[in-house]
């Protein structure tokens, strides 16, 4: 949820902040790093929560799934900057998907997953 949050106030950051290169290299570099944080903590989440012996079916979920939704950012910014013209609007489009994955990820019952899975959560981060 962190990760989200770091997302989100990198797209405010370079709607409202961004004047010139040195400043998109700064930022490029935090979104490195909570790019691979955030793609490792998910798979990692996500594995704590599969049943013991159906993880090729769940990550074979997790893939289709992620490669058939990867359309919607790039939809999302093309047809803001479509309506409005503005690149900058366009940035500020992409926090929806942030917000809605914050708000969605903070309904999930993360313990009880992994108690109905079979996994034990002792000694996880929560």
């Amino acid at each position: 949820m962190f990760s989200l949050v770091i997302w989100s106030g990198l797209v405010i950051f370079a709607y409202a902040f961004l004047q010139n290169e040195t400043q998109l290299f700064i930022m490029g570099v935090f979104v490195a790093i909570v790019l691979g944080g955030s793609q490792a903590l998910s798979r990692s989440l996500f594995s704590q929560m599969i049943p013991a012996d159906h993880e090729a079916e769940y990550f074979g979920f997790y893939e289709i799934s992620e490669r058939g939704t990867s359309w919607l950012g790039p939809l999302a910014f093309a047809a803001a900057v479509q309506i409005t013209g503005s690149q900058r609007i366009a940035i500020v489009s992409l926090i929806i998907f942030f917000v809605v994955g914050l708000i969605l990820l903070s309904t999930v019952d993360v313990r009880k997953a992994m108690l109905d899975s079979g996994n034990d959560p002792e000694g996880v981060v929560l």
